[in-house]
């Protein structure tokens, strides 16, 4: 994994940097794909601030913190990569785990009663009133306009992307097109 540690407004130190890449550096034993990271430090008036973003295998993780010291912001931001970085090599390895009990299925010794588990709707085929959420997130909105949204859309490489829009003042989703654009969803005005 390639770390790249920059600051801005801070002088990054020899002690500092390998505080920061033994800290990043542990997420290569959680997932073995990860190419590259890069670290921003900056400080800012009182507030430390480390943002991360790491690649792996065509997924970009994201996570930044502000305390009001710099190495706490690195611990911080590593618990949220944590989390964010388990919570992806779980997902990757659900998809493997139900690919292989698909195959499974297809098996001729399977009972009549585990064929019928196994071929149970799927919630794509469910009723929408059957449907349930499944996962919940939260988010900070901090406010910003329509075009530092896209670009975050971008980094994130999410497929959509909610935002306190600064010009309105009003949540608004910007979410990627099938032809590479962007679009934006605004409430309508009443």
């Amino acid at each position: 994994m390639n770390i790249t540690i920059t600051g801005r407004n801070v002088e990054v130190t020899p002690a500092l940097r390998k505080y920061a890449e033994e800290k990043i550096g542990r997420f290569d034993r959680y997932l073995t794909s990860i190419t590259e990271a890069v670290v921003t430090l900056s400080v800012q008036k009182q507030m430390h601030k480390a943002e991360v973003q790491i690649k792996a295998n065509g997924n970009h993780i994201q996570a930044e913190s502000s305390t009001e010291e710099l190495y706490a912001s690195i611990d911080e931001v590593t618990a949220k990569l944590d989390r964010q970085i388990k919570k992806l090599k779980d997902k990757i390895t659900g998809k493997r785990s139900r690919e292989k009990f698909a195959r499974t299925v297809s098996d001729e010794s399977w009972t009549k009663e585990k064929r019928q588990v196994a071929s149970s709707p799927s919630s794509e085929e469910m009723a929408p009133e059957e449907q349930m959420i499944i996962e919940r997130e939260q988010h900070e909105m901090k406010p910003m306009p329509p075009d530092e949204a896209a670009m975050r859309l971008n980094t994130d490489g999410r497929e959509f992307f909610m935002f306190t829009n600064a010009e309105s003042g009003q949540v608004n989703v910007i979410y990627k097109r099938k032809d590479g654009n962007c679009g934006l969803i605004e409430p309508a005005a009443k």
